[in-house]
């Protein structure tokens, strides 16, 4: 059984949050992170915010991420969890909350923070995490499904004429037949 502790990491670097936005991506880029944890002056967690909630809640509406302070932008009310819960627990609570990453809180002090990718390297069951993955990353926009062509096909091999290789090939035989066909 591996337990969070084992896999989580040790304290991550924090904010308050009457801190910037642009603060916390001049973070996030120093230590290639992708969240920062909000705490106050006691280290107890006050909130999170996300590389997503920057683009989300002030880039893409344009606001001067100088200007904008975190507790702004933060989620509030983070799900956290201990660091003496099973990895598998973590896991669980990821995909019923649908976030990649979790504070671990011990006492009401931020001790650290697990990630998908955490729990990916640290967890034997891959298929697993593969469905946590899934379900952490649907969304109505990925759900629908445009008209058009099978994702991951280009569209120089849908084309009615051959091009490349394939245009010269004659298609009355059959062994190039094989050898070209999609």
């Amino acid at each position: 059984m591996i337990l969070v502790r084992h896999v989580m990491t040790e304290a991550p670097k924090t904010l308050s949050p009457e801190r910037s936005v642009a603060d916390a991506a001049g973070l996030m880029a120093q230590y290639d992170v992708g969240v920062i944890p909000l705490a106050n002056e006691n280290g107890a967690l006050v909130g999170i915010v996300t590389d997503r909630d920057l683009v989300l809640r002030v880039l893409a509406k344009q606001r001067d991420p100088g200007d904008v302070t975190l507790g702004e932008v933060a989620t509030n009310t983070p799900v956290t969890i201990t660091p003496d819960m099973n990895v598998s627990e973590a896991r669980d609570l990821m995909s019923q909350h649908k976030v990649r990453r979790l504070p671990v809180v011990k006492e009401g002090k931020l001790v650290g923070i697990i990630s998908l990718g955490d729990i990916a390297v640290a967890d034997a069951s891959k298929r697993a995490v593969g469905e946590v993955l899934d379900e952490v990353s649907e969304s109505p926009s990925t759900m629908e499904q445009n008209e058009g062509p099978t994702r991951g096909t280009p569209a120089r091999v849908r084309a009615d004429e051959p091009r490349g290789r394939d245009a010269d090939v004659d298609t009355e035989d059959p062994v190039a037949r094989q050898t070209y066909s999609t």
